[in-house]
């Protein structure tokens, strides 16, 4: 499939909760009126972040499937403030071919490569990630190897690696066992 160009909107797609820390990206966006920020998804901190918003940063509600996907299509970059073990948002960006600008802990830290696939905030703090928006420019990032990463996270790659490791283990464990087995044979021989 051809590539859009990136739109002009960043995006966020999220549970509005407090440790998403979409408030990160309300405040810096706030500081950045020339910059687009939409949002999908609905929670118990919508209210008071919309009371945050400023006209450049809309909030769309829970949107269907179909909808997310082209919003992720089009837009410049997928942002995620929060701190996650993995955070499946990030890769569901990169299968759509768009990079993505993430907080540096948890789970992004596999999911996203800088400089090749997304950008890197290292502060947790409104004012760090305002940074990177800031210089991010969305045509540097080829949407083919965003999509190459998010194949790494797929259900097929995850069968392929788990029945290799599960492969190694048996094979490793196999020999040890039949060690075990021919030793408590000739223990019961001798016994006998």
């Amino acid at each position: 499939a051809q590539a859009q160009p990136p739109g002009d909107y960043f995006l966020i797609v999220s549970r509005l909760i407090p440790y998403k820390r979409i408030d990160l990206a309300v405040e810096a966006f706030r500081a950045m009126p020339d910059k687009k920020l939409v949002i999908v998804g609905d929670g118990r901190d919508r209210a008071a972040l919309a009371a945050r918003a400023t006209p450049n940063i809309a909030f769309l509600g829970r949107q269907p499937r179909e909808r997310v996907r082209e919003l992720l299509q089009g837009c410049r970059a997928f942002l995620f403030p929060g701190l996650e073990d993995f955070g499946i948002a990030p890769v569901e960006a990169l299968s759509a071919g768009r990079p993505v600008i993430a907080f540096a802990g948890g789970g992004a830290l596999d999911t996203v490569a800088p400089g090749e696939t997304g950008e890197f905030f290292t502060d947790q703090s409104a004012e760090s990630l305002r940074a990177v928006v800031d210089r991010f420019d969305a045509v540097a990032y080829d949407p083919a190897a965003c999509r190459r990463q998010a194949e790494r996270f797929s259900t097929a790659q995850f069968r392929t690696r788990l029945t290799t490791y599960i492969d190694t283990v048996l094979a490793a464990s196999q020999p040890v066992e039949t060690a075990t087995m021919q030793r408590t044979i000739e223990i019961a021989g001798a016994a006998g």
